[in-house]
Order: structure tokens, then C-alpha cells, then sequence
């Protein structure tokens, strides 16, 4: 077994697909493949894995990945054509342009970082990505946020419960929770107000309550469950097609997040997407104008 190796932990039954990403020791430091979990094993205990598609949580985690992104962009051509509207006296629909939010997204994970620019790409969400290491979020966030200018920040990569640890209260008692913590306070520092600025943040079993309290609109995980690499993505692809002057139906985002409300949870936030008027490539493409 090597650095690089997809396998599943065998006391677990093999429900999580990993990567190892170090050892130590006779240990092994596992990053999540579907789930932004961090987790460490016992060498003996893991099993290289050859055909991960054989898996069948990894199977069932990659369907309800594909049904999300297919959601998202639903919703996202539902948006544009809600942000049409009509004139009093023709009834015709005026061209617009659209300005989604603009998220800057640090991750942790630079696979998940590139699962999630692809997203934001598709969806035509303008976007600025960040792989760095949790512990270094704070003070990338002090350089990217003035540079940046964002609506939407999403703060991520792997997280989890420290073995043998029963408060759950104590940030002390999780691997990451607190450097997303510190991080989020760093973005409140630098903006008070919840709807001029949106933060997503967490990872599995990430201190939901800790994140909220810091200043996070959206947070992982209240059931301190595993959470899907793309959930923060589809929260922040709603908050940023979400109108601003409309909030952001926090029952619906969840809903339609892999790991539901036990893994993703918020406060009342208005949405970060506005249009205007005249569209002018459109408008001369439809009178046959040209700019010179």
C-alpha cells in the first residue's frame, strides 16, 4: 500500500471511499474520495480498492451528485427566466444581462477544489478559487477578500470527530472545526453584515453551532454527519441566484443538498443575484446595430 491508494476501512464495512493521503507510523491518514471527511486507520484495517465503481455507496453518492448538479442547473435556467419581465404597453420581454453573486471558494482538498470550479463553471457562476491547507484559511482569507471583493464565501475541505472525544461542544474534540471557525471570524472582521456578505462553511461532522455563532449564514453539520464534497457548492450556487431582494428558502436548499438537514444547516439570508438593463448585445443583435 502506498501514498495514493483508494481503500476503505474493513471494520466500517467499506462504506466510504478514501484516498490515503500519509502514514504515519502503522497509521494511515485518509481523505474522503465523495465526503469531506478526514479520518485516520490502522493500516491493517484498510483495503485497497482496484474498480471504485464496484462500491456501492460510492455508486449511490456519485447518482445523488449528478441529481444535485442536475438540480442546480434546473434551478439556475428557472432563475433566468423569472429575471425576464415585461413592459406595461408590448408585453414583450426586455433584454437584461445577469449578475450572479461572486464566490471565492478556499478548499482544503484540490480534487474537491476542482469538482467545484467545474460546477460554478457550468452554471455560469463567476467564481475564484483557493486550495490551501485548513489551518491556512484565515490569513488567506485577510489577502483574498479586499483582492477579491466576493458576495459568497465558501470555507471548506475535510474535517471530522477526534476518536475518543464525547463533548462535542468543545471545538478541541474536531480536526478542522476550529481553523473554519477562525476563518469565518476573519470574514465577519472584514463584513458584519450577513447579507452583503454570504459565508458557507464547514466540512463533516464540522461544529455546526461553533460556525454559526462565528458568523457563518450556512454550516455543516448539525447531525455531525458526513457531508458530500459538493453540498457547500449547492448552497452557494442557490444564494448566488437567489434575487436580493428575496431570502434564500433555507428549507429548499437543504432539501435538495445530498446530506439533507442533518448535514447542512442556516440562518435566514437574503439571495445575491440581480439583473439590469439594456442587455446591448442583445438589444443590437435584435436592431442590427453596431458599436464602434
Amino acid at each position: 500500500m502506498k501514498q495514493g491508494d483508494l481503500v476503505v476501512r474493513k471494520s466500517y464495512g467499506g462504506d466510504v471511499l478514501f484516498r490515503v493521503a500519509a502514514f504515519a507510523a502503522d497509521q494511515a491518514v485518509l481523505r474522503g474520495m465523495d465526503y469531506r471527511l478526514l479520518a485516520d486507520s490502522p493500516i491493517e484495517d484498510l483495503q485497497t480498492v482496484r474498480n471504485p465503481d464496484e462500491l456501492g455507496g460510492t455508486r449511490q453518492a456519485r447518482i445523488q451528485a449528478n441529481e444535485s448538479l442536475r438540480r442546480m442547473n434546473e434551478e439556475r435556467n428557472k432563475q433566468a427566466v423569472r429575471a425576464g419581465f415585461t413592459t406595461a404597453l408590448d408585453d414583450r420581454r426586455q433584454p437584461f444581462f445577469e449578475m450572479p453573486g461572486r464566490v471565492l471558494h478556499l478548499d482544503g482538498d484540490a480534487n474537491y477544489l476542482k469538482k467545484s470550479m467545474q460546477v460554478y463553471g457550468q452554471l455560469r457562476v463567476p467564481a475564484e478559487g483557493v486550495h490551501c491547507h485548513e489551518s491556512q484559511m484565515p490569513q488567506m482569507l485577510l489577502r483574498m477578500l479586499p483582492q477579491f471583493h466576493p458576495d459568497i464565501v465558501v470555507i471548506t475541505g475535510h474535517d471530522g470527530v477526534l476518536k475518543q472525544r464525547e463533548d462535542l461542544q468543545q471545538l478541541s474534540s474536531y480536526k478542522n472545526s476550529l481553523n473554519f471557525v477562525q476563518a469565518v471570524n476573519v470574514a465577519r472582521d472584514y463584513e458584519r453584515n450577513r447579507d452583503s456578505l454570504v459565508v458557507v462553511a464547514g466540512a463533516c461532522q464540522s461544529h455546526f453551532e461553533a460556525l454559526l455563532q462565528a458568523g457563518a449564514n450556512f454550516a455543516s453539520s448539525p447531525g455531525r454527519i458526513m457531508i458530500h464534497a459538493l453540498d457547500p457548492v449547492y448552497v452557494a450556487v442557490r444564494a448566488a441566484f437567489t434575487p436580493f431582494r428575496d431570502t434564500i428558502n433555507i428549507t429548499d436548499v437543504i432539501a435538495h443538498t445530498i446530506s439533507g438537514r442533518q448535514g447542512v444547516g442556516g440562518i435566514e439570508t437574503m439571495g445575491r443575484y440581480r439583473i439590469g438593463v439594456p442587455n446591448l448585445k442583445e438589444a443590437n443583435s435584435e436592431q442590427n446595430v453596431n458599436i464602434v
